[in-house]
């Protein structure tokens, strides 16, 4: 069981050496700019410790970003997340903080590499379309792609940690919804029917949900870290530290899954038999040289997994239901204390182990990120993540924005409210009602099926637009069902071309930042329902499965409409009679006060 350290993230060290180290490395390979990727060889959000080498280097410990070395530069690319963080983690005499995507990195090393130069890369740390994309824009210009065999940063890195070798866990069929057998049998026959041979899977959260197992290799995320190879008939080949496997967890498997050693699996992909799918869009490099090397017939597809997974069934979405009720009880017990607190005698830090500690008695087996506890101006940095060194006193007046979430044995959750420490600050009660209006009209968002992320995107923006404001992350991202809480490939974008299915969970999280001020983000998790249409037509909706009150201190309510207001008192009626049974005392009383109808 692991839950959220307050030690500086980065582990501390002298950045500026392993720069240096790492340019005389390069130097022996005869690089001039070598590419540091936050991703590790399953692409995944949160990594372990030993793949935290984007950290390791440059102290920088966002959830997406990367850097790129020359002997002369050093870049750090972030997105509009971390514009605040990265500058208060990396060393600006040697890193230098560059917008992304705004600036993208194969038009830096034109403008740094106007002569041209071998670009490294570490091939299974970056997927095909990733380097296709960049070797497309620098093919004109002498610069090429090299892919290394040693990673520099890993050459110089002395005392790396050693992989992760967590014990991975059996996730029992009654919530899974499904049996591992029969998902396999699914998946190979679709794979059969396109002529293909076998698909080669890169991402843990995929393997995890196709073969109905949970691990721990990770913090926060459940997922057994491997690779995979799933055959036409229903066979499949796991490559993965077979100490993560007892001897319930291999019967549970059964006689169709092989768990081999991680280091068999390039001889294993020499001596498949083509045609493989991989997807380009999460599948390693190094993995399509692999099997192109070898004259196996490639095929470029999506991971067979991605999607049935995302589409929740029953037994998934009742699940979720479940946790969702007992992290609010969890969130309403939390929000109830803080009212009866002076908010002088609390830190940030104290806020988060309450809230750890509630969701302990709720029946947490981990949380599902780092809690994000942002108090005044702290709550201004989007992924905000309290460390010691940051620690805030909590102040009358200030804006608290939490945001955080739990993996429970039946359902991940991840919620986000913003709330008043005491009086609410004038200037804060506008940005607040156009965040909550945004997400609002998202919720009641009913739409034709086939619509995208990018088609909703705007709703949840529009009243932030009218008064000239914004914010600069994705408005939802998906969750996985007791997986992880950033589910691909479904979001809510203004850049998702996906579909939205019914079953698929995201999240609904419109935001507003004043630097140096407040942050605001309200947060629910939303499922994709069919909803009434007309004959001939098909429509989708949402139903809101987060059940905690909105602070009604924030609200201008002279700024809501009617069906606005309704909203919010129905939203609220369903919040009271859910939890309020299971309360008692003084948590009941306030839950009954925080969900009365609006004045």
């Amino acid at each position: 069981m692991s839950f959220q350290s307050f030690d500086d993230p980065a582990g501390g060290g002298d950045h500026a050496a392993r720069l240096t180290a790492l340019r005389a490395k390069m130097r022996d390979q005869h690089l001039a700019a070598f590419i540091v990727p936050r991703a590790d060889a399953h692409q995944g959000e949160y990594v372990a410790d030993a793949d935290a080498r984007l950290a390791w280097l440059t102290g920088f410990t966002g959830s997406a970003g990367f850097a790129i070395v020359t002997q002369d530069r050093a870049a750090v690319f972030i997105d509009g997340r971390y514009r605040v963080q990265v500058r208060a983690q990396i060393d600006l005499r040697h890193f230098t903080p560059v917008p992304w995507p705004e600036t993208r990195p194969s038009e830096w090393l034109r403008e740094v590499l106007p002569q041209g130069g071998r670009v490294g890369f570490d091939p299974w740390l970056h997927t095909r379309k990733e380097i296709s994309t960049m070797e497309a824009a620098l093919a004109e210009h002498s610069i090429a792609l090299i892919a290394v065999e040693t990673n520099p940063v890993d050459a110089v890195w002395p005392d790396r940690p050693a992989p992760p070798v967590g014990a991975a866990r059996i996730h029992d069929e009654a919530l899974a919804g499904e049996s591992a057998a029969q998902k396999r049998s699914r998946l190979a026959a679709e794979l059969k029917a396109a002529g293909q041979a076998a698909a080669f899977l890169s991402l843990p959260d995929s393997i995890s949900w196709l073969l109905n197992i949970r691990g721990s290799d990770l913090p926060k995320n459940p997922v057994v870290q491997a690779f995979a190879v799933l055959s036409d008939n229903g066979d499949l080949s796991l490559f993965a530290d077979p100490a993560k496997f007892d001897d319930s967890l291999r019967a549970h498997l059964g006689n169709q899954v092989s768990i081999l050693p991680p280091e068999s699996l390039s001889a294993a992909l020499t001596d498949l038999e083509g045609p493989v799918r991989l997807d380009p869009g999460s599948a390693p490099e190094a993995a399509f040289r692999i099997l192109e090397d070898a004259g196996t017939n490639v095929v470029p597809g999506p991971d067979p997994a991605v999607l049935p997974k995302a589409r929740k069934n029953a037994a998934e979405m009742a699940g979720m239901r479940a946790a969702h009720h007992r992290d609010g009880l969890a969130m309403v017990r939390l929000l109830a204390w803080l009212d009866g607190q002076e908010p002088a005698a609390l830190t940030e830090i104290d806020v988060v182990r309450h809230l750890e500690d509630l969701r302990r008695e709720a029946g947490i087996l981990d949380i599902s990120f780092d809690t994000i506890m942002g108090a005044g101006p702290n709550g201004a940095i989007v992924h905000y993540r309290v460390t010691e060194a940051t620690n805030r006193h909590l102040a009358e007046g200030d804006l608290l924005l939490i945001d955080s979430g739990g993996q429970y044995a039946d359902g991940t959750t991840d919620i986000t409210r913003t709330v008043a420490l005491g009086q609410a600050r004038a200037d804060a009660i506008a940005p607040f009602t156009a965040v909550l209006r945004g997400m609002i009209a998202l919720s009641r968002a009913r739409f034709p099926k086939g619509v995208a992320g990018a088609h909703l995107d705007a709703l949840a923006r529009q009243f932030l637009w009218a008064e000239g404001m914004d914010f600069d992350h994705g408005t939802g991202h998906g969750v996985g069902a007791a997986l992880c809480v950033h589910e691909g490939p479904v979001r809510i974008s203004r850049v998702s071309d996906m579909a939205l299915e019914a079953g698929m969970i995201l999240s609904n999280e419109p935001g507003y930042y004043r630097e140096g001020s407040f942050g605001i983000r309200i947060e629910n998790l939303v499922a994709v329902t069919e909803a009434e249409a007309e004959p001939g037509r098909r429509m989708l909706g949402f139903e809101t499965l987060t059940l905690c009150p909105i602070d009604r201190r924030l609200i201008d309510l002279h700024a809501l409409s009617r069906d606005e207001r309704d909203w919010i008192d129905n939203y609220h009626a369903r919040v009271r009679d859910a939890l309020l049974p299971d309360l008692q005392g003084a948590e009941r009383d306030w839950l009954t006060a925080a969900t009365a109808p609006l004045t």
